[in-house]
């Protein structure tokens, strides 16, 4: 499946998904679904800007998304963080994932980050905590959940949103426990060897799909999506209706069960 268009590399790959360019998940949030009410908060902390999620309706259902958000510019990056979550992100994802199952939403989430944020504040506050309460109580939670990796997605920081019934990848997305210059610096001692890195880790989502990591690859446009927006959206739209429809007709106990067989070697 990789390389049949056009043989591009899995540098390449890594950065189309970090493109300026590239559809943001409130973009696509924007683009598929309707009447969005954003929520904020965590209950404990505060707001993290780096996670967006609330309330929209998709093809008349009451659905609840949540996504990694990114800037465009360097003042929108600096407000979300460049996309990178504190915990109380996390744990306002994990609010809104049980709020979703209270009242039996489906849960959509859009994976777009580099990372969970390692400073000294977030450590204070739980991070690693965070991420892991998320991991464990998305493995049960008994509501559909699809999670969309549309760019980069590395380390725990992109796990916690993708614990999912169906994981989907954007062609051109990558998926990996860490970036290739972390990966670099850390088995070559030099990360200027980050090129290198990307072709051994086995990021793409086309390597992902054969591993059975993910459950399917989102063809993008020709260029990549960020040249044909509405395409893009339209595709997920397409999917997104097929693939609810499925996963709503299955008990609370089936979902749970197929999501624990899904990732059975972490149980």
């Amino acid at each position: 499946m990789e390389n049949k268009k056009n043989h591009v590399s899995s540098w390449e790959r890594v950065c189309l998904a970090r493109m300026q360019g590239r559809p943001t998940s409130a973009e696509y949030i924007d683009g598929i679904f309707d009447g969005f009410i954003e929520l904020h908060g965590d209950r404990q902390y505060g707001d993290d800007a780096a996670i967006i999620g609330g309330l929209a309706m998709f093809h008349g259902q009451p659905v609840t998304v949540i996504g990694q958000q990114k800037g465009r510019n360097t003042k929108e990056n600096l407000e979300r963080n460049f996309g990178m979550p504190h915990p109380e992100g996390y744990r306002k994802a994990l609010r809104l994932m049980k709020q979703a199952e209270k009242f039996h939403r489906p849960v959509i989430c859009f994976v777009d980050t580099s990372g969970a944020y390692c400073g000294v504040g977030a450590e204070e506050r739980g991070q690693g905590e965070a991420i892991a309460r998320n991991l464990w109580e998305m493995a049960v939670l008994r509501t559909p959940i699809i999670s969309i990796i549309i760019g980069e997605a590395e380390s725990g920081g992109a796990l916690a949103l993708a614990v999912a019934n169906r994981v989907w990848m954007l062609e051109n997305a990558v998926y990996s426990i860490l970036s290739p210059e972390g990966f670099a610096s850390i088995l070559w001692k030099d990360s200027s060897r980050a090129q290198e890195a990307a072709s051994v880790c086995k990021l793409t989502a086309a390597q992902l799909y054969r591993f059975g990591v993910i459950d399917m690859v989102l063809q993008e446009p020709e260029g990549g999506c960020h040249v044909d927006k509405p395409a893009m959206m339209a595709t997920i739209d397409g999917l997104l209706a097929k693939e609810l429809r499925e996963l709503t007709q299955l008990s609370g106990d089936a979902l749970v069960e197929q999501r624990q067989q899904k990732y059975r070697f972490a149980f």
